[in-house]
């Protein structure tokens, strides 16, 4: 870049001395330059006389000059960008219901922090991002705590209530106090087999009630509100997922459900992260640790606020 620099400026100026001065280098070195260009290229890029001439070559060359030095500068910008975590992209996972309600605020801050930084946002259960972490097409993931992994590593930073979601009709929407054996004999609408949140509640549920109820399975847990609301079953999911509740359906509390999702940054084992990467998990770790964040929208009856 030096050599092309000193290349463009002789044309501008029409002389080696003046080049030499406005770069301030040596003549000598700039003629140095120039037989190390042309050489590079292989052809002669200036007739040298009293006055400097640009050969065929040198005019094509000095057609593209500009360009190349602009490049050049906005790569080494670029550059000096990531290394200072201004630019580069990030690779996000997610889990619900923090993709939908925590996550959109806080990435909306960021950009705006760091407009050049891209983000690239991927939503999945904690199994699948625990995978694509391992695969190396994530940085990092927020989600709850997926099955032990001795590739990935999990920081705790939020608890996720939960509340059972039941249809405005429902007998148990009456009950001012609703306990787990109440729950016998009910319709359940649950998330995958595989799923953390349905294995402690299906844990919990076969303590209290062995196995005297039903299963309806629908992967999203955020369109469990609608199926409640068409009076398909009930579900016990994070506050955050089914707030605010949905017209036809009502959410109650259970006096003796004491367990929810624990939500954290999930990265894989002594694998270092980009500084963009790095700023936004601090932001996100801040976000979380707030206690009013989880669900900004709705105002929770004080039984059912965050412990």
């Amino acid at each position: 870049m030096r050599m092309i620099k000193t290349f463009q400026t002789i044309v501008k100026l029409g002389s080696f001395q003046q080049a030499a001065e406005a770069l301030q280098y040596s003549q000598p070195a700039i003629t140095l330059h120039i037989q190390k260009l042309e050489a590079d290229l292989g052809v002669k890029l200036l007739d040298r006389g009293k006055k400097i001439k640009l050969t065929e070559a040198g005019k094509v060359f000095f057609a593209r000059a500009d360009m190349l030095i602009r490049e050049y500068e906005y790569l080494t910008n670029t550059i000096s960008d990531i290394q200072q975590g201004q630019a580069g992209i990030v690779r996000i996972g997610v889990s619900e219901p923090t993709a939908s309600h925590r996550l959109p605020a806080i990435l909306s801050s960021f950009v705006e922090q760091h407009p050049k930084i891209k983000l690239s946002v991927r939503i999945g259960d904690s199994k699948l991002l625990n995978e694509l972490l391992i695969d190396e097409q994530l940085d990092f993931a927020v989600c709850p705590s997926p099955e032990t992994s001795l590739e990935t590593e999990f920081q705790p930073l939020l608890f996720e209530p939960m509340a059972l979601l039941l249809y405005q009709t429902h007998p148990l929407a009456q009950l001012s106090e609703i306990q787990l054996e109440d729950l016998k004999g009910q319709q359940f609408l649950f998330t995958p087999p595989n799923c953390p949140i349905r294995i402690r509640i299906e844990q919990l549920l076969a303590e209290k009630i062995n196995s005297n109820y039903q299963g309806i399975e629908i992967s999203n847990i955020r369109s469990h509100k609608y199926y409640v609301q068409a009076k398909l079953g009930i579900t016990i999911a994070p506050i955050a997922t089914i707030c605010p509740p949905i017209s036809g359906t009502v959410i109650q509390p259970i006096a003796d459900l004491n367990v929810g999702p624990i939500v954290g940054v999930l990265r894989k084992r002594n694998t270092p992260l980009g500084s963009a990467s790095e700023k936004l998990i601090l932001d996100i770790q801040a976000a979380l640790l707030q206690n009013n964040l989880y669900i900004p929208e709705f105002e929770l009856p004080s039984q059912l606020a965050m412990p």
